[in-house]
């Protein structure tokens, strides 16, 4: 037997017709959001320059990651529009970023734990 069909809730209903209209209506941002996006990429720019400018020691390479880091959640939130995303978006996303960091830590055991010998 078939079972009954019922009918789907009025959330559904607004999400559904929520997701068929059209990209550019539901991905609109004002102009202002979009520079100042780019005012903070240019930023953290001159921020990693000047960084490297400084002898910080072993810091200057986490520092720099940090900074590439915040840029990289800036142009994926902003510019590839994950800000208004499905949580299914957000997921594939907060997994790639967790999977990254498992390798930047792999990464770095395997290199400072290597007994380095100088020729």
């Amino acid at each position: 037997m078939l079972a009954e069909r019922t009918l789907p809730s009025p959330a559904r209903v607004a999400h559904a017709r929520r997701l068929a209209q059209p990209l550019d209506d539901r991905l609109r941002l004002p102009l202002s959001t979009y520079l100042l996006v780019f005012a903070a990429l240019a930023g953290g720019t001159l921020l990693t320059w000047w960084v490297s400018t400084i002898d910080l020691g072993a810091w200057n390479t986490p520092i720099a990651l940090l900074i590439a880091t915040i840029k990289a959640v800036l142009v994926i939130l902003f510019f590839m529009h994950v800000i208004h995303s499905t949580r299914l978006t957000w997921v594939v996303v907060v997994g790639a970023f967790l999977w990254l960091g498992v390798l930047f830590v792999l990464t770095f055991a395997d290199y400072l734990t290597r007994g380095w010998t100088l020729y």
